[in-house]
Order: structure tokens, then C-alpha cells, then sequence
């Protein structure tokens, strides 16, 4: 389902044009984060039977690093398209206020405003 509604900031408007290359976007994030996670676990597998020396360890905890980074971006990528499916893409999570196009663009997968984002990051 292709959500057509327009998403107004400060006098920009989120086109049906940049909604379908946001989409774009977010599948091509998709599709390499999957390939991406499939030839670490295919690097992994070649490497079980490796001798643990330091070098060796400390390649197998950046590959499991990268995994974990993987994952969690492909996490935010399929939440960002199942929020377009439902029709909630490019409002913030906290104030509800739509997220600028400008932000979108930069991150497709964006889940705040910049003035939430600002908040949720000074908080840390």
C-alpha cells in the first residue's frame, strides 16, 4: 500500500515523487544490509575452525560488531517501510510533528523531528 499523503515542514513539502525515491532508498538500504550480513556469516563459518590467536579474535569481534551495527539498521530500515505501508512515515515519534524532508532525505529512516532527535541526545 503506497501512502500519498504529503508531509509539510517549514514551506517543504514531502512530494509523491520524493516519497517513492525514499522508498527507493530504503529497499536499496534493505537489500545491502542483507547481503552485508550474509557474507559476514559467511565469513564466520569459514573462520570457525581458524586458531583463536589475537588477530584472529580480534577479527571475529569486528565481524560479530558489524553484525550487530547490521542488524539494527536493517531493524530501523523495515520499520521505515512498514511506517509507509501504514501511513505513518515522516511524523515524529514524540511531538507527532512531521520530520523535514531535508532530514529524510539525509535519513530515510528517521523516527524524529531534528528538535526531538536534539532532545533525545542531550538526554543521553
Amino acid at each position: 500500500m503506497v501512502n500519498n499523503q504529503t508531509v509539510d515542514d517549514r514551506n517543504t513539502t514531502l512530494s509523491i515523487e520524493d516519497f517513492a525515491a525514499l522508498r527507493d532508498n530504503l529497499h536499496e538500504q534493505r537489500l545491502f544490509r542483507q547481503e552485508q550480513l550474509q557474507q559476514l556469516s559467511a565469513a564466520a563459518t569459514t573462520r570457525a575452525d581458524a586458531l583463536l590467536d589475537r588477530q584472529a579474535a580480534s577479527q571475529i569481534e569486528v565481524r560479530v560488531k558489524l553484525a550487530a551495527s547490521a542488524r539494527m539498521v536493517l531493524a530501523d530500515v523495515e520499520a521505515a517501510l512498514t511506517r509507509m505501508d501504514h501511513g505513518s512515515y515522516g511524523t515524529c515519534h514524540l511531538c507527532r510533528r512531521p520530520i523535514a524532508r531535508e532530514q529524510l532525505m539525509i535519513v530515510p529512516q528517521a523516527l524524529y523531528c531534528t528538535r526531538c532527535q536534539q532532545v533525545r541526545e542531550a538526554g543521553r
